[in-house]
């Protein structure tokens, strides 16, 4: 079977090779072999590939913590499942419910174990969820990393509700999937972009307000303008860049979610945390008991996900570029066939 793997030179950059004859994996007890029917991309998997991410990658790991496809076997013991269900798989490996832990995060797709941008590839059992009934492949593929982070920042940690106000920063994956879980939920959004087309695009979508950052650059005034008091919640994707507007956007009380370093790394002043009594909280993905309860919401509701741009299993290099260009809106979608 095909899958491509990260191979990483003596600087430590990658590269992404694709290997068309590697052995096709077998499932042992409890496991479960899935026939991966789309995977997609994440800001992430740019880090595994310069060999920036820094959480054991190996060279020869395969890519992308996202995908979904059906079940094509399973081994010993495992039940719930069977061959033709179609499933989606988690990003982590280990963690399954309750608080996180260091040892429950240690694997994780894409990274220190290998991912789905393959044909074929092995799982617990316990990794799986039942794809919702409206969504195609492609569509399910968006949901384990960048869905399931906008659903813990918005209803896990934010427990946003009808009335609170939500500030979005940009439009990639996490951006927009939490600008569609705080529209489910009543909430008041506004999103900040640099780009007019995108915002008219977030709009569309529902967004209450739109900042361009192009002509707004200090958009933390515009957001005080609108809200005075301040937001509710930031889900905070940019970084140093922007962590520092997000702050003076947030209300006294409020909670920033911080999930992305879009902008790199940099230094922020703590005493705006401090004397604001602001909550800032990493989040770090989610667990399988977040997943099941998200897409019972993605199921009830009809939410679809927005997919930027699909490529072919292979021109999966080209889906990388146009991740690493940032003129995407949603999600980039690799189908293999």
């Amino acid at each position: 079977m095909r899958a491509y793997e990260i191979h990483f030179d003596e600087k430590g950059e990658g590269r992404l090779v694709l290997d068309a004859a590697r052995p096709s994996p077998r499932p042992a007890a409890g496991e479960v072999l899935i026939r991966v029917r789309a995977a997609s991309l994440n800001y992430r998997d740019l880090l595994v590939r310069a060999g920036r991410y820094g959480r054991g990658v190996a060279s020869g790991v395969v890519p992308l913590s996202d995908g979904a496809g059906e079940v094509a076997a399973v081994g010993p013991g495992v039940s719930g499942v069977a061959p033709g269900d179609r499933v989606v798989v988690t990003f982590f490996r280990d963690w399954l419910a309750g608080p996180v832990e260091e040892r429950l995060i240690l694997a994780a797709r894409g990274g220190s174990i290998d991912g789905m941008l393959a044909e074929e590839v092995v799982v617990p059992a316990a990794n799986l969820l039942p794809i919702p009934p409206h969504l195609s492949f492609a569509e399910a593929a968006t949901l384990p990393c960048a869905a399931l982070t906008a659903w813990h920042a918005v209803v896990g940690l934010g427990a946003v509700t009808p009335g609170r106000r939500v500030l979005l920063i940009g439009t990639g994956g996490v951006s927009i999937f939490a600008l569609q879980f705080a529209r489910l939920m009543g909430a008041e959004t506004v999103l900040v972009s640099g780009h007019a087309d995108k915002l008219a695009r977030a709009r569309a979508l529902g967004a209450d307000h739109g900042i361009d950052r192009s002509v707004t650059p200090a958009f933390e005034e515009e957001v005080r303008r609108l809200f005075p008091e301040g937001v509710d919640l930031v889900v905070e994707v940019g970084g140093a860049g922007t962590l520092e507007r997000s702050l003076k956007s947030v209300r006294v009380g409020g909670t920033i979610a911080v999930i992305g370093v879009l902008s790199g790394p940099g230094q922020i002043d703590p005493r705006a945390v401090l004397t604001r009594s602001v909550r800032l909280q990493g989040i770090y993905v989610g667990s399988r008991a977040m997943f099941a309860e998200m897409n019972q919401a993605i199921t009830h509701s009809g939410l679809k996900p927005v997919i930027d741009q699909v490529f072919p299993f292979e021109a999966a290099e080209e889906a990388y570029q146009r991740l690493a260009s940032g003129t995407h809106f949603g999600k980039i979608v690799i189908t293999i066939p």
